[in-house]
């Protein structure tokens, strides 16, 4: 816990948070996996406070569609507070600013210097927004967006406009109706859905930007959403939107490391450029039969993932 007694901040005006205003600022997490992507509202004091020792591998604190108009400031405010205050955590921490043109650049340009990794522009529709934002942002930080517009989608790869932006998170029901098309498509294989994943996975690859797929709502059908995270690994997905701890602890499971697998790419990894440092470059081995450069490719590309 960040602070042991929250009541200090009880019938605080946002002008009396401001005061109370520390100078820490947390270093970059050890921790590379982008398993888990955990939403909270940092209107609730409680979930802000769980900052440094938070399950999740991303939070992401929340100023856009679940904050009213009249309370963003004093969300704001709360985020600027314990981030001052927050000395360690485990957790890579992203903001979600609203829309640039409708008080994100406000947002970015307070926050700026407080301890956080990214910000997560959110309903970007062109690139021009990325480079606006970029331009005010903080060097050591980086720059994440939604997608969740049908101008977005349209042409994703246009979006990496500097190497600072390394995260796209797609939010498929403000997608679907960016599309005029109805939430009731979001089921396991649907023909609609598995092509709006398999090409917002493509089109981000493509261009090195991380693909987080969407969150599941309906947060105690813990069932459904190991189906979904399954489901979504066999796509190629790593990493998962989450709403609260548990649905994060099935989202680091699944999407963790298999011993197996890492075994098995260490292996190859090594035989290969054993063999190659001899000049051969295709070979049967024992264990796992004929390798050649693209299998090699591939066990660097599993190790890669799991920052090995």
């Amino acid at each position: 816990m960040i602070f042991d007694d929250l009541s200090i901040f009880e019938n605080k005006s946002i002008e009396e948070k401001k005061k109370l205003f520390g100078n820490d600022k947390k270093i970059a997490p050890n921790n590379k996996l982008h398993r888990s992507n955990m939403m909270l509202n940092p209107l609730n004091l409680k979930h802000l406070n769980t900052l440094d020792e938070n399950i999740a591998d991303v939070v992401t604190l929340n100023l856009e569609d679940a904050i009213a108009p009249s309370r963003k400031k004093e969300a704001l405010c709360n985020i600027a507070l314990f981030l001052s205050h927050l000395k360690n955590s485990k957790s890579f921490i992203v903001i979600r600013t609203n829309p640039f043109y409708e008080g994100g650049k406000e947002e970015i340009e307070f926050l700026n210097d407080f301890g956080f990794d990214a910000i997560r522009l959110a309903k970007v529709k062109s690139p021009n927004e990325l480079k606006s934002a970029l331009k005010i942002l903080n060097n050591d930080h980086e720059l994440h967006f939604s997608l969740e517009t049908k101008e977005a989608f349209a042409d994703i790869r246009a979006l990496k406009v500097n190497d600072r932006i390394t995260t796209a998170n797609l939010g498929i029901l403000d997608l679907l109706a960016s599309l005029d098309l109805p939430q009731s498509l979001v089921k396991i294989s649907n023909p609609t859905i598995d092509y709006i994943l398999s090409k917002f996975l493509i089109d981000c690859k493509t261009v090195n930007i991380r693909p987080v797929s969407f969150m599941y709502q309906d947060y105690n059908n813990t069932d459904e959403f190991q189906k979904w995270c399954k489901y979504e690994k066999s796509l190629g997905f790593t990493s998962k939107a989450c709403m609260g701890p548990k649905q994060a602890i099935i989202a680091n499971e699944v999407f963790g490391l298999d011993d197996e697998q890492i075994k098995r790419a260490k292996y190859i990894k090594e035989v290969f450029e054993l063999n190659s440092s001899k000049g051969i470059h295709g070979f049967m081995d024992d264990r796992y039969g004929f390798i050649d450069e693209p299998i090699y490719k591939d066990a660097l590309n599993i190790l890669k993932n799991y920052n090995i």
